[in-house]
């Protein structure tokens, strides 16, 4: 699928990603999965609250955003999230899946799976290596892959990270207020935020799991027993659970039971730049001294690496989920600047057009070879049977298979796509044939795509546009069909693609939630009364010569009243 609703006229490419080949861009079959190479202007590796208000930002920019997730938030344990402002007390997940739905109805794409390395090519992009053996390609790259928290090896402390054990006073605090608490101090840092949990709690001991030094004893230590706070010293055995699976308690190696409500405890962080190395992006040592970070421009977000940027708790772990969205907002804010004024300076790209999400189909049809069967869709030969030619635009028409098996039925036809090197190949193949096909390049998602006339019979086949606010793709559409027209839309059942994949094996390089789908076209032609729907339902795709694969169907077929 593409921008342009650009279709798949295949009868034998299934079974991999998308259910029907998402565009292999001539990759190499390992074991029946083929890869895959995507091409766009951001890459955003991460899509927590960070990663994906950066891609908010880019997306409404009208740049093609891929976010590459692998679904391993540093706040995945926690229920709920505080202190952001409009969204107290949600959780984390709720939040996610929102900004997910905002990336997406703007163009922007968000693909399940795991970024394993990435270095710079030739032409100066950046190349993503995925799970599953898939790349992505990229003029700028954001990362927004967070930190991951160690704990003490104390027993039973991670299982109850982000329940009954806790770090933030700001994330947690009011939540265990008046309470028994019990702070492991482990390390220096770990005692910072003691003064503001003794405030929330007069019931606070403080235990020193590790020997601090004397000039923490005076500096930290004294203040605090000053105060009156219980101070303990002396290594921790491990963390008591209740019966019903609460925290009851902290026993000490010497076998002292201190009572507990919940735990405290500061965390080392590690950063997760891994994938970074690649490209020369290395972290550093937190000016604390309790881990390391990606050092970033502190207006800019960009690295010492130009082109790469990072957002997030990948540079401060201290940021909560609020500043670390409004952070990842800014520096798409900044990469948007970065990206205009390239394309100022070299005189490219297409002010006003989604000019990222063509060069990605571009791409997939630059070469010589087909990438799809030189069959027609055999619904599409199904449902026309019985229609009087006439003036016919085919949506998305990839290849072009579908258009020319129209204009040999006598339809006079104009094929579209997003993509020039398609309609190259349509062109040619039509002049082969001495058939008089009209191509035109077109992106449904831009108003007027598809000019003033309408058509008898407007067709898209397997193929999708990127959704936008104002759904400009879907009335293109629509108002393509003449009075007393036919509007045919068949597509596959994405249930399959939004099933759970292990990202450590596999990168699913298609995000149907980014696409209009054929339901959403049923319900802006059932809500209008000028529409009539002949047909829609799930069937089996005919088999036959022009369809050898059986899979299903998902078939719309509307006429517009005259």
């Amino acid at each position: 699928m593409s921008g342009s609703g650009t279709s798949h006229t295949t009868d034998h490419h299934h079974g991999h990603d998308h259910g029907h080949d998402h565009g292999h861009d001539h990759g190499h079959d390992h074991g029946h999965r083929r890869t895959m190479q995507r091409h766009c202007e951001v890459a955003i590796i991460g899509g927590s609250a960070a990663g994906l208000a950066a891609g908010l930002q880019l997306a409404r920019q009208r740049r093609s955003v891929v976010v590459v997730d692998d679904v391993t938030p540093r706040n995945a344990p926690a229920q709920h999230m505080h202190g952001y402002l409009g969204r107290e007390g949600a959780s984390p997940a709720e939040l996610v899946a929102v900004g997910r739905e905002e990336v997406r109805c703007y163009g922007g794409e968000v693909l399940t799976g795991r970024v394993l390395g990435a270095r710079r090519v030739e032409d100066g992009s950046f190349q993503l290596d995925l799970s599953g053996g898939h790349t992505l390609v990229a003029r700028r790259v954001v990362a927004a892959t967070g930190v991951t928290d160690e704990l003490p090896e104390i027993e039973g402390l991670a299982e109850q990270w982000g329940r009954g054990v806790v770090h933030c006073p700001f994330c947690h605090g009011y939540e265990v207020r008046d309470q028994r608490l019990v702070m492991i101090v482990a390390q220096p840092l770990g005692l910072h935020a003691a003064p503001v949990w003794r405030h929330l709690s007069d019931r606070l001991t403080v235990v020193l799991h590790a020997d601090l030094g004397p000039d923490v004893e005076r500096d930290s230590v004294a203040p605090l027993e000053a105060a009156g706070v219980p101070v303990v010293r002396g290594p921790v055995r491990r963390v008591v659970e209740a019966p019903d699976g609460a925290v009851a308690g902290v026993e000490m190696v010497s076998g002292e039971l201190l009572a507990a409500d919940a735990v405290l405890v500061g965390s080392r962080f590690r950063a997760r730049a891994e994938a970074l190395v690649g490209l020369g992006v290395t972290a550093t040592e937190h000016a604390s001294g309790a881990g390391d970070v990606v050092q970033v421009d502190p207006m800019t977000g960009e690295t010492a690496v130009p082109g790469v940027y990072a957002a997030g708790n990948l540079t401060d772990p201290s940021l909560q989920v609020l500043p670390a969205a409004a952070h990842g907002g800014r520096v798409g804010a900044m990469v948007a600047f970065s990206l205009a004024s390239e394309d100022l300076r070299t005189a490219v790209g297409d002010p006003g057009r989604a000019s990222g999400q063509r060069h990605d189909w571009e791409q997939r049809y630059a070469g010589e070879d087909r990438m799809w069967s030189a069959n027609p869709n055999g619904t599409l030969v199904k449902e026309v049977a019985g229609l009087a030619p006439g003036r016919a635009l085919d949506v998305g028409a990839g290849e072009g298979a579908d258009a020319l098996w129209l204009a040999e039925q006598g339809w006079r036809t104009t094929a579209t796509d997003i993509s020039q090197n398609a309609l190259d190949h349509v062109a040619a193949e039509a002049a082969r044939r001495g058939l008089d096909v009209t191509c035109r390049q077109a992106d449904a998602v831009v108003a007027g795509a598809f000019g003033d006339e309408p058509y008898d019979l407007v067709s898209l086949q397997y193929g999708s546009f990127h959704r936008s606010p104002d759904g400009t793709g879907v009335r293109n559409l629509l108002g393509a069909v003449a009075p007393g027209g036919t509007l045919l839309v068949v597509a596959h059942d994405l249930a399959p693609m939004r099933e759970p994949v292990d990202v450590a094996e596999q990168t699913r390089m298609f995000d149907p939630d980014a696409y209009v789908g054929v339901e959403e076209i049923a319900a802006a032609v059932k809500d209008d009364d000028a529409w009539e729907v002949e047909v829609l339902e799930t069937r089996p795709r005919p088999p036959g010569a022009a369809s050898s694969h059986h899979v299903d169907d998902v078939v719309l077929r509307a006429r517009r009243l005259a």
